[in-house]
């Protein structure tokens, strides 16, 4: 399993328009060859922080699915009004041991 996380911080008093796009996605990497699952998290301590977990068989799952066009369009409904804290994204990628 490949795990790629994906985290933010929204500069702006957007997040709550940024929750509700996430709860209302397309869907478009769900049927994507080898995904598994995605969360989304946010720390309690900070709403404006998102944590997004994608999971995968393996990654040549997720590296065909990042080069896809559907994953440009799965980033259409960020709202357009989202500022983010400069130097905030950060991206890290996990091979499960054990679960």
């Amino acid at each position: 399993m490949f795990v790629s996380l994906s985290t933010f911080t929204i500069a702006n008093d957007s997040n709550a328009n940024v929750h509700e796009a996430f709860k209302n996605r397309p869907h478009l990497v769900d049927n994507a060859p080898g995904f598994q699952r995605m969360e989304v998290l946010s720390p309690q301590e900070n709403p404006k922080e998102i944590w997004l977990m994608t999971y995968w068989d393996d990654e040549e799952s997720f590296k065909t699915w990042y080069k896809s066009h559907q994953y440009q369009d799965s980033h259409k409904g960020i709202p357009q009004d989202t500022k983010l804290v400069p130097g905030s994204v950060k991206i890290k990628y996990f091979s499960v041991v054990s679960h």
